[in-house]
């Protein structure tokens, strides 16, 4: 739900240079809904901040963009600033580990792991359940289908409709409001 990602996206200590990484992984990932590949495959070059977007690889090689939300560009803005001096073995990867090195997948479940520990969260919180609440919480807000497919990356609506099932609740109290006979 909407409080515990809040909750999680805003839990790393932005006073040091890990915790800055940590809190624009979080804000990229749930203000993109990018998958966790995407988020680890980013470049430098893939980040225009002036439009405020990221240009994303996604399966099967694809490209897409990516919106940043405000709160995600203000995040990431901060971590590539301090990021500059810091010397990286892989100098044109966005998120590294602390020895210089692209992050990979496993090092992003991990780090999201220990701050569902931290926010003392019960639930299972993944890179993919992240992109969950994105697609979800669109949803919810009015976005449609078509959009949400597009900032998925999704092939077929049919993957991104598996989303809408969470927004039944919403559409039954809609309806219970709007039908005269309901």
């Amino acid at each position: 739900d909407l409080e515990k990602t809040l909750k999680l996206i805003t839990s790393p200590n932005s006073d040091t240079f890990l915790g800055l990484r940590d809190r624009a992984i979080l804000e990229v990932l749930y203000s993109t809904g990018i998958r966790v590949s995407e988020l680890v495959g980013l470049n430098i070059q893939n980040i225009d901040f002036i439009a405020g977007v990221i240009n994303v690889r996604g399966k099967g090689k694809k490209e897409r963009i990516a919106l940043l939300g405000q709160q995600a560009q203000l995040s990431l803005r901060r971590y590539v600033r301090e990021k500059q001096g810091f010397s990286a073995v892989e100098e044109k990867a966005v998120f590294l580990n602390r020895f210089g090195g692209r992050l990979t997948d496993r090092s992003v479940r991990r780090l999201i792991d220990k701050y569902v520990k931290k926010c003392s969260i019960e639930q299972k919180i993944s890179p993919h359940s992240i992109r969950h609440s994105f697609a979800t919480h669109m949803i919810n807000n009015g976005a449609d289908l078509r959009s949400v497919q597009e900032l998925l990356g999704h092939k077929n609506l049919s993957t991104t409709q598996i989303y809408t099932h969470l927004g039944s609740q919403r559409i039954k109290t809609m309806y219970t409001k709007a039908h005269p006979r309901a």
